[in-house]
């Protein structure tokens, strides 16, 4: 529970700052280069204050009142009385999302749409007739309701496949990163990073069981070395992923039919490196 100050022990504050601080810049760098200001933002925190206040702080047996929401929040009460009335609004995905989710981890999953090393195959554009998989029967076989034509159109766009001489079509990414379209990318940045980011709070929170939230750190190495362990460890998580992506498929399709198949699951990895600081380098 909050202390009735809003502003949380000293010590808890002085735990939390550095490391608040940190989650933030990122996020507020993105904002910046596309033209979200502080104040905008400052608008969007008052109504997740409130909305978080209003479904994860209530009083058993109690309703939640605009007071108690204000001593949680530090938001003003009429303030708060007005974005209790107006609920945040839950953008759905890109169209192009889960689909295209779908049918890469059918295409990476699939013993039909791999080769003898496990590599998802290139598969011809077009139906040859033949008893060898193509591109159409992949996206049938998830939906029949869309073209697989619009769908190749569109994953070109995106950079997530590309044509060979053969007519084929081969994955550029073994998973769905387009490199280009801004609003699939996004998607799975709000996605992810929430993911992330409520493992580690549960973790925080001493819950248990607790969730898988570990990393490898290592500090003073070249750009050489920091290449070589990029290049590891897209290897070694590509071949982890792959692994998770084929078990979850069948367990999927063997849950879908029971009554208490409500939960859902994310399982990611990432690598991220840069120069440091000089002021937080080890070397004086």
């Amino acid at each position: 529970m909050p202390n009735s100050d809003n502003e949380g022990s000293g010590t808890t504050t002085s735990v939390l700052a550095p490391a608040v601080e940190k989650l933030l810049r990122p996020l507020i760098g993105l904002l910046m280069e596309h033209g979200l200001t502080y104040t905008w933002l400052s608008g969007l925190l008052k109504s997740i204050y409130v909305d978080v206040a209003e479904k994860e702080f209530k009083l058993a047996g109690k309703a939640q009142t605009d007071s108690r929401i204000t001593l949680l929040t530090g938001v003003h009460r009429k303030d708060v009385r007005r974005l209790r009335g107006t609920p945040l609004v839950d953008v759905p995905p890109p169209e192009t999302v889960y689909l295209g989710a779908q049918l890469v981890a059918r295409w990476t999953g699939e013993k039909r749409f791999l080769d003898k090393a496990g590599r998802p195959k290139p598969l011809p554009r077009l139906s040859t007739g033949k008893k060898s998989v193509d591109f159409e029967e992949l996206v049938t076989s998830v939906s029949k309701d869309i073209r697989p034509r619009a769908v190749l159109d569109e994953w070109l766009r995106l950079g997530v496949v590309d044509i060979d001489e053969k007519d084929r079509v081969y994955l550029v990414e073994e998973a769905f990163i387009p490199i280009k379209g801004f609003e699939e990318k996004v998607f799975y940045l709000g996605r992810n990073i929430h993911d992330h980011l409520a493992a580690a709070r549960h973790n925080v929170q001493g819950r248990t069981p607790s969730f898988l939230e570990r990393s490898v750190y290592y500090d003073d190495l070249t750009a050489q070395s920091v290449d070589a362990l990029a290049e590891l460890s897209e290897q070694e998580a590509m071949r982890v992923l792959k692994a998770i992506n084929s078990a979850a498929m069948k367990l999927q399709r063997k849950d879908s039919s029971s009554l208490s198949a409500t939960r859902r699951m994310n399982f990611g990895v990432y690598f991220f490196n840069e120069v440091e600081e000089p002021e937080s380098s080890k070397k004086k």
